[in-house]
């Protein structure tokens, strides 16, 4: 009989987009079950897992006490029903939700992963509230893994974990890049840039993921405008979800409005990516930057911000360039330097490409997962 795994999240997407690959792979030696919040989310889009079961549990992302309280009551009583050998845990609130609840369940093996920290842009006691809850989880839990060394290391030196109990797997990123999925091809290219008004000769810049302050899209935006006054054919292409009103912001920003292009949401981000010249991400915090090695194994060039969790995305100099972060002068000068240097674009796209390859496939990364798992519960 297969011993019994519970992964916990709070929304169905943080499952699809980080963790089927690794639920699969574990299906084979254990019974994986999974617990998400479905309200308003299609069931279908979750029948690629191979699971025994997807229970629909309310649990929120917001701080909601009263909501909070009976998702507990209901996840500790579900865990403990089912009698879990281990319980893992994706994003805040499901950390500090799932791991109360397991350690309440007697369920002797909690693990949680760190995957960027929100406080980190807070200030006042909202900030040290939510380290509090960090630091909750970390005591609950028997096993503490982060999906990157710079953010273990930013994590260590605030006192939320510390040397000894906590480790990354492998090089880091919660479950990689799938190799056969991420392919430059120029021909998708040229296609998908006619779909978008852009011409060949465009210089593209490109951000994708949500949209949001804290990923330093006003800095993005204001370091554009200052390019494109310089240097001509160049276009800002922004793809995801606009969580704050983001594009109204831009459109007051850059005053030549048909160099700036959104899209809006994608599920083919590998399609999109290929339209780009070069790949930003100016975030104010980030846990790893999973779209940073998206985009290096479609050999595109990275300018990122020189926030903790970047650390290990890019190699500087060689794969890409960093700013400082929330600088619009250092952004603007590496946008700068890679619109004049096609030299360097190619180098650096195509040194990005070997370097993910080398550390950050998707096939690495969920045998790291299995390895994990295989060891702690003696499978």
């Amino acid at each position: 009989m297969k011993k019994k795994i519970c992964f916990v999240v709070a929304s169905p997407f943080t499952a699809k987009a980080f963790l089927l690959n690794h639920i699969n792979a574990l299906s084979e030696y254990f019974d994986i079950y999974l617990v998400a919040n479905l309200n308003g989310f299609d069931k279908v889009k979750l029948e690629g897992f191979n699971v025994a079961e997807i229970k629909d549990i309310a649990i929120e992302r917001g701080i909601r006490p009263w909501n909070d309280l009976k998702a507990l009551s209901h996840l500790t009583n579900y865990l403990k029903k089912n009698q879990f050998e281990a319980v893992h845990t994706v994003t805040p609130k499901a950390g500090l939700l799932g791991m109360i609840a397991a350690k309440r369940a007697g369920i002797i093996i909690r693990t949680h992963i760190f995957t960027g920290q929100v406080w980190h842009t807070k200030t006042g006691w909202f900030k040290k509230l939510l380290m509090y809850l960090d630091k909750k989880i970390v005591n609950q839990a028997t096993y503490i893994l982060v999906d990157g060394e710079s953010q273990r290391e930013f994590l260590i030196e605030h006192n939320i974990i510390t040397s000894s109990n906590s480790r990354v797997l492998g090089r880091g990123s919660i479950s990689g890049v799938d190799a056969s999925r991420f392919i430059p091809d120029k021909s998708t290219k040229l296609e998908v840039r006619k779909e978008l008004g852009i011409n060949t000769d465009d210089i593209v810049f490109m951000f994708l993921g949500r949209m949001n302050l804290d990923k330093g899209i006003p800095e993005l935006g204001r370091a554009f405008e200052r390019l494109s006054n310089e240097r001509p054919n160049c276009k800002l292409l922004l793809v995801g979800a606009d969580e704050d009103d983001m594009f109204p912001l831009l459109r007051s920003i850059i005053h030549k409005r048909n160099k700036l292009i959104y899209y809006g949401v994608t599920s083919e981000p590998e399609r999109f990516l290929q339209a780009c010249d070069v790949f930003c991400l100016p975030s104010h915090r980030e846990g790893f930057g999973t779209s940073v090695i998206e985009a290096s194994l479609l050999e595109k060039p990275i300018i990122c911000s020189d926030t903790y969790g970047l650390k290990e995305t890019i190699i500087e100099y060689k794969t890409g360039l960093r700013h400082k972060v929330n600088d619009v002068d250092s952004l603007y000068k590496a946008m700068l330097t890679m619109y004049d240097n096609e030299k360097m674009r190619k180098d650096y796209g195509e040194n990005g490409r070997k370097y993910v390859l080398n550390n950050f496939t998707a096939q690495a990364i969920t045998e790291e997962w299995v390895n994990f798992y295989k060891s702690i519960l003696n499978v």
